[in-house]
């Protein structure tokens, strides 16, 4: 190794450890023509179901101890969080399939595509901001139709199949 590239790696590692570099995450670009909406069905119901359980804790009693109370807050910021981070994911996931496999041509023949990616992207975003089963159930409902919407753009017939979680609902599936 030359003297000079001992020095630029001696300098890299040193502001590495100044600036850690960011972790960056990526659906592969190559393309590999790999997607699938399944991710995001799932993530539309970790919504449901972080709601359902935001709907279910007890506030404790006025008079309850301090450690109810520190149960009850942590529980609640849990299930926030982690709702937030799903209709988050659900964003995520469509703009994947949205931007690198939707074609000009498959938004000509579904026009429909634009309007609902950008309802989804509101959806979701409503989604975080309210602890809100009817916000929950429009994203996901949203997500359902995009679904059938992918699948429709590869020729193959889907049906609305019951999850088996503890959110309930359906998730689009291909059947051909």
């Amino acid at each position: 190794m030359s003297a000079l590239s001992h020095l630029r790696t001696q300098l890299a590692s040193a502001l590495d450890a100044i600036v850690p570099p960011a972790t960056v995450y990526a659906h592969c670009d190559i393309p590999c023509g790999i997607y699938d909406p399944h991710e995001a069905q799932i993530a539309a119901l970790t919504v449901i179901r972080m709601n359902q359980l935001i709907g279910e804790l007890k506030p404790p009693a006025a008079d309850a101890k301090p450690e109810e109370r520190t149960v009850f807050v942590h529980k609640l910021a849990r299930y926030t969080a982690i709702k937030e981070q799903h209709a988050e994911r659900v964003k995520h996931e469509v703009r994947v399939i949205w931007g690198d496999y939707f074609t000009p041509d498959m938004v000509k023949a579904h026009p429909q595509a634009t309007e609902l990616v950008f309802k989804i992207m509101k959806c979701a975003s409503k989604a975080r901001q309210e602890a809100s089963m009817a916000s929950a159930e429009e994203l996901n409902g949203c997500v359902q139709e995009f679904a059938e919407l992918f699948w429709k753009t590869k020729d193959t017939k889907t049906a609305r199949l019951p999850s088996h979680q503890k959110a309930g609902g359906t998730l689009v599936v291909p059947t051909a």
